[in-house]
């Protein structure tokens, strides 16, 4: 089993911001994402291709451009090294109903190699 979700997170705007491959192509992508795995929230502060903050999202008040919301199970496999077919990427989940993204799509679908890549790059935190 793979470590906490908050734990492979806190990784990510490391793996991200030091990634001069997903910095370039991000270099246009400014968005608020609230990212939800189950029932744990975080709202991700994205600018210019760099995760600049991410926090834990409060109960109530929050305010973002567009949410992904995985099924903890889907997230898990994601994870995985060699993901089983339907969890090995973003629209393979999105396909099987395991990922919803709700609000303005536009910020996602115009960069969706740089989300596809970064949360990739999870899959080799330790």
């Amino acid at each position: 089993m793979r470590a906490a979700p908050v734990n492979v997170l806190a990784r990510l705007a490391e793996y991200v911001n030091h990634d001069p491959v997903l910095r370039r192509r991000g270099r246009f992508l400014d968005a608020d994402m609230l990212l939800e795995i189950g029932t744990a929230q975080w709202l991700m502060t994205i600018r210019d291709g760099q995760i600049l903050q991410m926090r834990t999202a409060s109960p109530v008040m929050n305010s973002w451009t567009f949410a992904m919301r995985f099924d903890a199970v889907a997230w898990e496999l994601f994870l995985t090294r060699l993901p089983p077919p339907g969890t090995h990427d973003l629209m393979a989940l999105l396909r099987t109903g395991r990922l919803r993204i709700e609000g303005n799509l536009h910020p996602f679908m115009s960069h969706l190699l740089w989300f596809k890549e970064a949360f990739a790059t999870l899959r080799d935190a330790p």
